[in-house]
């Protein structure tokens, strides 16, 4: 990559921001946007579940495929043929005539998408080369996500009130194709200085590990956990991470590098996106559907009613980055768990949604723990790795967070529609007390994965650990400048499975 003057940095980073901005933007106003969706499309807890976890699921399962792609075609033309893909998606999704249609059209969305963040970050990364100056522009980009927590139930509840929830897609056609201009002219073509081999079956692997888990969990409450089919899926899903863990040690350019994970800062960040997404994906389905559903809000005004938290979730991002610039990760992190952890406890041990005062303090503190943890997720993703691996490396946490949304709306949408099938009133309506007793086992697990980040991040962030990531970049510097085998053989060696 041509080295680029302060502006052109900043330049290729607005660029990339724009792209996360309608990929995080379409989940907040989508999740606005479900009660409406379910009344028009007569559509169950199930089915609505399945219009945000189709997409997610589909985005973690080919995040790590299109990041090494970018990493060896060029991420450039990744990333252009992702904004083609997702705005397009988009119109269709805007179009759609049944809950089926849309889930599937959903997915096309996600298969841009997958195109989209993780590639952007490798941009960015590749384009931010002074830890520093990388670290701020990682707090820019968390920001974004603040941006559209923040505007989006605001614009999703206009829109869905106004005109439709149809139109909730439509926002993404003019941003899309501005990005993919933008791209085109400004931004640099970029790639690896050496070619990771495709690894076919490892993403087969991934894809049946992640849809057979994510299906025997969405429909075991309606099916019966017992059931054979549930049964069938879930053993589907340990023979797929069975099998990934015997075959992907032993390939040469492996869909995910096992060595990463010698890290502890790395681990740690993968285990914390999934928990603290988890904590927002289940956080945000609860609660649309209790404004809407049980409090009887409009759309627009249960995006006023979330409004503390995206607030939190806008302003944390770059002082966290600057923080994690700074101090390090340690302090963001541990604010980090402590916030989701307290703000889930608010409604789990004190049905703080009761009253309309304790829920927006619930709200703000939950905010604030969230908005501290998307910087030093990222940056401690990427910031230990060898930088012709950053499209991986990236797309591994990319992939992490999407795993833990999926996994998040799947387990907490299960246990409340497990929850709220036994108190429905003789109208089907569910009663405020009947819902916020339903609803508190989903709180409980929302604070559980407060506390794991809260200890994962203590663990993964002192001397110890980050002696483990000095050793890790040392190893993987060396593999990197290694030259290829010569036929790209498909076993390591076994002095490099030594090492590793």
């Amino acid at each position: 990559m041509p080295e680029l003057t302060h502006r052109g940095r900043m330049l290729v980073l607005a660029i990339c921001c724009m792209s996360l901005l309608i990929v995080s933007l379409d989940v907040t106003v989508l999740n606005v946007a479900l009660p409406a969706m379910r009344q028009d499309l007569d559509a169950s807890v199930s089915g609505m579940q399945w219009t945000i976890d189709a997409y997610t699921l589909v985005l973690a399962s080919l995040l790590m495929l299109a990041g090494s792609t970018a990493d060896r075609i060029g991420r450039r033309k990744v990333f252009m043929a992702g904004l083609v893909l997702f705005t397009a998606g988009s119109a269709l999704c805007s179009l759609a005539s049944s809950l089926d249609a849309l889930i599937v059209f959903r997915m096309v969305q996600a298969v841009g998408g997958s195109m989209l963040n993780p590639v952007a970050m490798s941009i960015i990364t590749n384009t931010f080369t002074d830890p520093r100056e990388r670290a701020r522009a990682i707090g820019v980009w968390g920001g974004v996500v603040g941006v559209s927590m923040a505007a989006g139930p605001l614009v999703g509840g206009v829109l869905v009130d106004s005109v439709g929830w149809r139109s909730i897609f439509w926002i993404n056609l003019p941003v899309g194709l501005a990005a993919l201009l933008l791209t085109w002219r400004f931004v640099p073509e970029s790639r690896a200085p050496r070619a990771r081999r495709p690894d076919p079956v490892g993403q087969l692997l991934v894809v049946a590990l992640l849809g057979a888990l994510t299906y025997a969990i969405i429909e075991a409450p309606q099916k019966g956990w017992t059931s054979p089919e549930i049964l069938l899926f879930a053993a589907v899903a340990a023979g797929a991470l069975a099998g990934l863990v015997l075959y992907e040690p032993r390939r040469t350019d492996p869909l995910i590098d096992v060595r990463f994970f010698h890290s502890a800062p790395f681990s740690g960040a993968t285990v914390i996106a999934v928990s603290a997404f988890a904590a927002l994906g289940g956080f945000l389905f609860v609660t649309t559907l209790y404004l809407q559903d049980v409090r009887g809000l409009s759309a627009l005004d249960a995006g006023l009613h979330m409004l503390p938290m995206a607030v939190m979730v806008c302003v944390l991002p770059p002082l966290s980055g600057r923080i994690v610039a700074t101090r390090g990760p340690r302090m963001p992190l541990l604010v980090a768990g402590i916030g989701m952890a307290v703000g889930g406890l608010m409604f789990a041990a004190f049905d703080a949604e009761t009253g309309t005062a304790t829920m927006f303090t619930a709200y703000v503190v939950f905010g604030v723990g969230f908005g501290a943890v998307n910087a030093p997720i990222t940056n401690t993703a990427v910031s230990g790795m060898p930088r012709a691996q950053a499209g991986v490396a990236a797309a591994v946490a990319s992939t992490s967070r999407q795993i833990g949304q999926t996994l998040g709306v799947a387990v907490i949408g299960a246990v409340l529609a497990a929850g709220t099938s036994a108190v429905h009133g003789p109208d089907g309506h569910v009663p405020a007390a009947g819902f916020v007793a339903a609803s508190r086992p989903a709180w409980w697990i929302i604070t559980g994965c407060g506390v794991c980040v809260l200890l994962v991040g203590l663990v993964s962030s002192g001397r110890w650990a980050l002696a483990t990531a000095r050793r890790t970049a040392e190893r993987l510097e060396g593999d990197a400048a290694a030259p290829a085998p010569p036929g790209g053989a498909r076993e390591r060696p076994s002095s490099a499975r030594a090492r590793g």
